[in-house]
């Protein structure tokens, strides 16, 4: 299995939608691969935070930060 084949498979792993030779193979590549186990981890969290539902305040520096950037986007998609 490579990276992309791990790629591909995140969600279904996620869901427990793999055969187990399936879970296995990609459960030994994320063993291996830094990569794809910083990538695992970080879709695993994030649907985790999610699905938890609460809300999390942001520091002022960085809700300032991300608004600049939203607007800077906005502002350079043509219309």
């Amino acid at each position: 299995m490579n990276c992309k084949d791990v790629l591909q498979e995140i969600s279904n792993y996620l869901d427990e939608n793999l055969d187990e030779d399936l879970k296995h193979t990609l459960k030994a590549h994320l063993k291996c691969c830094q990569h794809c186990q910083v990538i695992f981890d970080t879709t695993r969290k994030t649907i985790e935070l999610y699905c938890d539902g609460k809300l999390y305040p942001l520091p002022d520096q960085v809700r300032d930060r991300l608004h600049a950037a939203l607007r800077q986007k906005c502002q350079a998609q043509p219309r």
